[in-house]
């Protein structure tokens, strides 16, 4: 088993290194790649990834640049691509989500009871930082519109921690290029394959340290959006 760990890059050259760090040292049980997509970088973060390839070059780590900033969404259609593992997992370049919940991600998967496993932050008794009433509460509204769609019943479809399959996303066209991946994804993988296979979704709580914009965070209220079009369009469109 090999673990593809996809990893957007947008200005983090304060947290990518230490991001970097964490990701290397969690021992997951099977062999790990590291794929970096920097999405236009601006802040210095470009200057970062000699750096990483002199500090730890016994790791599989590939670097794409893209051009210009795209949005999420692209660079993790980029990331697929790249990607040779078993087992797919999203992972921020910043330091809200922590790698050390890898093992309860993954474990329904290496237990054969899951393909898509999703980390919910309002799930479970991990340590989380109190703060941002109103992006919890964009989040779930956004959440329940999700479920309406799909009829599963996540509590945390935006999440950055996704965790699935290859085969999940082998056939799949990805098109939506910032965070309104998030509803667009769950509305495909909701559905069957073109086999007729029925994922099986599954979520488990994580532990998770937000930030404020002010610490360099990068959603608004403004992506909720595109979040709510991506909904009804991969809900009645496809």
């Amino acid at each position: 088993m090999r673990l593809s760990i996809i990893i957007p890059v947008y200005n983090e050259a304060d947290t990518l290194e230490e991001i970097l760090g964490r990701v290397i040292a969690v021992d997951v049980g099977m062999e790990k790649q590291l794929v970096l997509i920097d999405d236009g970088s601006k802040d210095g973060t470009r200057e970062v990834y000699p750096k990483l390839k002199e500090r730890w070059p016994e790791v599989d780590m590939s670097i794409k640049l893209m051009d210009v900033n795209r949005g999420k969404g692209a660079a993790l259609r980029e990331g697929f691509a790249m990607a040779t593992g078993d087992i797919l997992l999203i992972q921020d370049a910043d330091l809200e989500y922590n790698p050390e919940d890898y093992g309860i991600l993954l474990k329904p998967l290496t237990d054969d009871i899951a393909d898509v496993v999703y980390g919910s932050r309002f799930r479970g008794g991990a340590a989380h930082r109190v703060d941002r009433f109103w992006h919890m509460v964009g989040n779930r509204f956004v959440t329940l519109l999700s479920n309406m769609a799909t009829d599963l019943n996540l509590t945390d479809m935006e999440t950055c921690y996704k965790v699935f399959r290859r085969e999940v996303i082998d056939g799949v066209k990805f098109r939506c290029n910032r965070f309104d991946f998030e509803p667009e994804f769950t509305a495909k993988v909701a559905r069957p394959s073109k086999s007729g296979q029925h994922w099986r979704v599954y979520e488990v709580g994580i532990s998770y340290a937000g930030r404020s914009h002010d610490e360099g965070k990068k959603i608004s209220w403004l992506d909720g959006f595109p979040a709510l079009w991506a909904i009804i369009k991969y809900r009645f469109l496809g």
